[in-house]
């Protein structure tokens, strides 16, 4: 390594130094202090009693339904911006990427006057099925794919950018049906990155809080989720709120430690 290269990796100047570290503790603080004041001696109490146990479930079974839902759509969705051209393609992975920069409150407004009993879609539901999709536990769902299905189609856009198109290609000249070189070729290829958007989309909805609140409401064993109840156990059972906050601090931990460079290289893809 060259003079100058050590140079240039040495001591940061304090300039830079001191934001920095001011920077990293505003971060690490807060976080830090869950894990100081966490109620350790009574941590299994907290989170086996009635409305925490019923939150946990709940979050469990929507965040996995809403996974599910999103890897089902948002990997046709991920294969046709990376894989196609079309007028408007740009304006498709703005639509995309706005939940990930959009308040979810808003997001819930938004779900609502789309979906609810007055919606431009919520109301011909109601007058023809008598379907009614706010305050349930659909609607959680609903919540939980719009804010988390961008992670899943920008990780496997990457996936299928990265891998390129050459072996589609050779698929195509051995004969192979576009579906074909999707299932066998395609897909295979982009498996770990499809697997890395389902954990970051399932850490995402587990997560999710403003959209749910305002367009399922937080009825205890339909629609309030382990977010929801930290919100309302932090009022009367702070114990009960730092134990759930707790369990999703070490959720995102170890989703973001286990897949931190695959996110950020499907990011800059």
């Amino acid at each position: 390594m060259s003079s100058s290269a050590v140079r240039t990796r040495g001591r940061a100047p304090l300039g830079l130094t001191l934001p920095a570290a001011t920077a990293l503790a505003f971060l690490v603080i807060p976080v830090a202090a869950v894990l100081i004041r966490a109620p350790w001696g009574t941590l299994v109490d907290d989170l086996s009693a009635p409305e925490a146990r019923d939150a946990l479930r709940l979050s469990l079974v929507t965040t996995v339904t809403s996974t599910v839902v999103c890897v089902a759509f948002g990997i046709p969705l991920a294969w046709l911006l990376a894989r196609t051209s079309f007028r408007g393609r740009s304006l498709v992975r703005a639509m995309v990427t706005l939940p990930l920069v959009l308040p979810p409150v808003v997001g819930g407004v938004a779900l609502l006057l789309a979906f609810g009993r007055n919606g431009i879609l919520g109301k011909p539901l109601d007058d023809a099925f008598g379907i009614s999709l706010p305050f349930t536990t659909a609607a959680v769902v609903m919540a939980q794919v719009f804010v988390a299905l961008p992670f899943l189609v920008i990780s496997v856009e990457g996936a299928f950018r990265a891998s390129g198109e050459r072996y589609d290609e050779a698929a195509a000249t051995l004969g192979a049906s576009r579906w074909s070189t999707f299932r066998r070729v395609t897909l295979p290829l982009a498996f770990p990155g499809v697997v890395a958007g389902a954990v970051l989309c399932w850490a995402r909805a587990l997560g999710e809080f403003g959209a749910t609140i305002t367009f399922a409401g937080n009825f205890p064993g339909t629609t309030r989720t382990m977010p929801t109840q930290v919100y309302l156990a932090l009022q009367d059972d702070p114990d009960s709120a730092i134990a759930l906050s707790l369990v999703l601090i070490v959720v995102s931990v170890v989703v973001l430690a286990l897949l931190r460079e695959r996110w950020l290289s499907g990011l800059s893809t």
